[in-house]
């Protein structure tokens, strides 16, 4: 990213968490990592949704992931997506999935497969002039 206001609205659109939700966020990894058995590709990917879902929150991660995959990395997480992040995390606005799903208007539809929707899985940067929701 050679464009540093490019790079401001970005780092802007990140979740602002405290020094204590930081250290709850990192202990976290650590109790998952140490009573984790099983394959390091799936536990690397869990924690790497833990750390996302700060960002972007759960509804974002469902665009992304299958209800498959989602039940795993709970599964491995110890935590339920819809309790542990919020609906939309502060990044959430970059992704266009997401913003498809709004303007389409049946985010659950979306999410399903009933209706395709290209690039879901994709985030773009902040458009300085488009309004917040």
């Amino acid at each position: 990213m050679s464009d540093p206001s490019r790079m401001e609205r970005n780092l802007a659109a990140l979740a602002q968490l405290s020094d204590e939700q930081k250290i709850a966020a990192f202990d976290k990894v650590g109790t998952v990592v140490a009573g984790f058995a099983g394959s390091l590709e799936d536990l690397e990917k869990a924690v790497g949704m833990l750390m996302i879902g700060y960002h972007f929150g759960w509804k974002v991660l469902l665009l992304v992931h299958s209800k498959r995959t989602i039940k795993k990395y709970e599964k491995i997480l110890d935590i339920d997506i819809k309790e542990f992040f919020p609906a939309e995390g502060p990044s959430a606005k970059r992704s266009m999935g997401l913003d498809l799903a709004k303007q389409i208007g049946n985010f659950w539809q979306v999410v399903s497969g009933d209706i395709k929707v290209e690039n879901r899985r994709s985030i773009e940067d902040v458009d300085p002039d488009k309004k917040s929701d």
